[in-house]
């Protein structure tokens, strides 16, 4: 079997598994509970899992969608994360030829994928997965012992720094959240500066009907995920985006 082909696999199967533990991130971490004790239980009736119940993705669709012992249902969550777990892996090691820097950037990936879904369900995400997505994101930025990241992630944390103080002082409130300055930061070391910016312009794009929407409930919109998937487009469509900031500014990235 062609090697890249074994290299996509195991990203995938390593993603999903990674995607399985960040599931236990989302639900502990919020009400500050340990990620090692208890083990795994159904959440409804305690009762504690066997090792077959927590196969990746598998158990969940063997299961039907409920617990081995209580028959309550479990979460379309669990396996939605794992299955984005795996596929973000997958994406870092098509993008990222460095089998190494694929696997940081994958680590990165999905450690965002659990702070967008904290964010989302708690309006608010531990420092506990802020740190490690910023020390993950300047890893990969200087792996290869390039600085550029360092720099665009240093400019992009302080133009959010910058842009939270003035909007919070005209609002006369707190405006965006301190971990909007950390995500800026990972953005700015993975793509860049101009390629982080284009990332942001399109988080803002893909935020405003979503805020139209939400607006008129009284919801408070997490910005987390928008910031996470507009970077992952952008990532995506790095030579796309880069041919239309050409386009409009005449310039080389």
């Amino acid at each position: 079997m062609n090697l890249g082909i074994l290299y996509g696999v195991f990203f995938v199967i390593l993603g999903i598994c990674v995607g399985s533990f960040s599931n236990v991130l989302i639900y502990r971490l919020p009400k500050k509970e340990s990620i090692n004790f208890p083990a795994s239980h159904c959440t409804k009736c305690g009762h504690k899992l066997k090792w077959y119940h927590n196969i990746p993705l598998f158990s969940w669709i063997f299961l039907g969608g409920r617990c081995a012992f209580c028959k309550d249902k479990i979460s379309i969550q669990y396996p939605i994360v794992e299955f984005l777990g795996g596929m973000l892996m997958f994406i870092a090691y098509y993008f990222e030829p460095n089998i190494l820097k694929a696997l940081i950037l994958g680590l990165c990936f999905i450690i965002l994928l659990a702070l967008s879904a904290i964010d989302f369900k708690y309006k608010a995400v531990p420092d506990s997965l802020l740190y490690p997505s910023l020390v993950l994101a300047l890893c990969y930025s200087i792996i290869d012992f390039k600085f550029d990241g360092v720099i665009a992630a240093s400019v992009l944390a302080f133009a959010f720094f910058a842009l939270r103080f003035i909007v919070s002082f005209c609002l006369k409130k707190e405006a965006m959240g301190p971990a909007d300055i950390f995500i800026a930061g990972v953005i700015g070391a993975i793509l860049g500066l101009r390629l982080g910016f284009a990332s942001i312009f399109v988080a803002a794009i893909l935020t405003l009907p979503a805020y139209a929407i939400v607006n008129k409930k009284g919801y408070e919109l997490p910005f987390v995920p928008f910031l996470a998937l507009g970077m992952l487009i952008v990532f995506c469509a790095k030579t796309e985006t880069i041919w239309i900031l050409n386009y409009i500014g005449g310039a080389n990235v």
